[in-house]
Formats: structure tokens, C-alpha cells, sequence
């Protein structure tokens, strides 16, 4: 009997998988079977590498979600090229810094554009082409710590990952009945592009690691057990779940 883990003959598209968490996610589905889509602004020529070197294929899409303009284009690249979409990672995010009292419009639009408009519309759109493929699918939704709890300095952001947390419920209620699964992953502290300032800052960096039962800031590497899980067979009955990969984080 095949393992309910196996993702062999899946296609899986990853946004943002030129590095850090969506690298580890693209890398992980493909090292259980996935053919990758990588959608995002700069060129993930590591993780192509990465998962080429597994034998699976790799398709590259450039695409800019601070809009949704490449939304249709993405969704039609990745079935000209792969066959399909199995699996969606919304990962693509960004973050701004700034003390709530001073924070810009254009900051607040620019967070919220990329990391709750553009999940659900390109949602949206791989969803349809899943129903219509007849053969279910897989949506996992990358969220945050402050899905949980509110962080300091980056109120865009804080708003944006608790949005997604609830855009995963009603996104998994309406389409379990449709053979699709939703749910998401949030990631505690990881070394990656997001969190530099925080790393750099001694006294942040010090209270942070001090906080975390494991004793370390996440690699992208931990992540790819929980986002193979949520992308398999073996996640067939979990649905709208935000499932911390923290370390311990939340329980301390």
C-alpha cells in the first residue's frame, strides 16, 4: 500500500519559492512526489535546482502579487506547463515595520494587497480550475504567529495573517463538500528574509530565543513535514486548521 504522504503525480503551486519558507515548502512536496510551480518576482534558480535534482519537473512563472493582475496568467501558465494544479501554497508576503501612531496608507495597502487580496483571488481561480478537474485539491495558506497574537510595529501585517486565518475557515467551509481541503500553516520564528531586522537586533533577537521551548530560530527545512501533511492524503479530513510549526512558541 502506497503512504498517505505520497505526492507522486500531485502538481504543486508554490508562491514566493525563491527562498526561505516557500523554498523548504517547494523542495519538501517534491521530495514526496510533486511536480513544482513557482510563482514570484525574482527567479528561484536554487530551488529549481533543488527540485530538478529530485527528478521532478519545475516550471518558473514571474509574477508580482502586490496586484492581482498576474492571477489568470499564473493559474494558466501552470496548467500550460504542468498538466494541472493539485496544490496551492500561498506563501508570497511581505512585511513593513513602523510604530502604529506613524504608519502610512501606503504601507497598510501595500501588506494587505499582497498577503490577503491577491491569496484570495488567486485562491479563487486555482479552486475553479481544481472543481474542474474533478479531482479535489489541496489550498494551504501560510500564515503567522500574529494569526494568533497581535506583535509589535507591523499593524498591516498583524491584520493580514489574522485575516488569512479566517479567509482559511469560511474558504474551507464553503469547499470541503467540493473534494477541496483548506487550511494553513503558521510558522513561529524563522531565519529568513522577514525577519533580518529582527535577527540583527540583539536585544529582540536575545528575548525572542529565550521565549521559544526549542532553543532556535525555524529553518525553512522545518517546515516541509507540516506542508506535505496538509498537501497529502493523509490530511483528507483536516479542514480550516492554522497549524502552528513554532517550536513551542505559543506554548510557553
Amino acid at each position: 500500500m502506497s503512504s498517505p504522504f505520497d505526492l507522486t503525480g500531485k502538481i504543486a503551486l508554490v508562491t514566493g519559492a525563491n527562498t526561505g519558507i516557500g523554498q523548504g515548502i517547494a523542495i519538501a512536496l517534491a521530495a514526496a512526489g510533486a511536480d513544482i510551480a513557482a510563482a514570484g518576482r525574482s527567479a528561484p534558480t536554487e530551488t529549481q535546482a533543488a527540485v530538478e535534482g529530485l527528478g521532478r519537473r519545475f516550471l518558473s512563472i514571474q509574477a508580482d502579487f502586490g496586484s492581482t493582475e498576474p492571477v489568470a496568467r499564473v493559474v494558466a501558465e501552470t496548467v500550460a506547463g504542468l498538466g494541472g494544479v493539485d496544490i496551492l501554497v500561498n506563501n508570497a508576503g511581505i512585511i513593513r515595520r513602523q510604530d502604529s501612531i506613524d504608519f502610512t496608507e501606503a504601507d497598510w495597502d501595500a501588506v494587505m494587497d499582497t498577503n490577503l487580496k491577491s491569496v484570495f483571488f488567486l485562491t479563487q481561480a486555482v479552486v475553479r480550475q481544481m472543481i474542474g478537474q474533478g479531482r479535489g485539491g489541496k489550498v494551504i495558506n501560510i500564515a503567522s504567529l500574529l494569526s494568533f497574537q497581535g506583535g509589535i510595529r507591523v499593524p498591516s501585517y498583524t491584520a493580514s495573517k489574522s485575516g488569512l486565518a479566517g479567509l482559511t475557515k469560511i474558504l474551507a467551509n464553503e469547499w470541503a463538500a467540493k473534494g477541496i481541503n483548506v487550511n494553513a500553516i503558521a510558522p513561529g520564528y524563522f531565519d529568513t528574509n522577514n525577519t533580518e531586522a529582527l535577527r540583527a537586533d540583539a536585544v529582540r533577537n536575545k528575548s525572542i530565543l529565550e521565549r521559544i521551548p526549542a532553543g532556535r530560530w525555524g529553518e525553512p527545512s522545518d517546515i516541509g513535514g507540516a506542508a506535505v501533511f496538509l498537501a497529502s492524503a493523509a490530511s483528507d479530513y483536516v479542514q480550516g486548521v492554522t497549524l502552528p510549526v513554532d517550536g513551542g512558541w505559543l506554548a510557553r
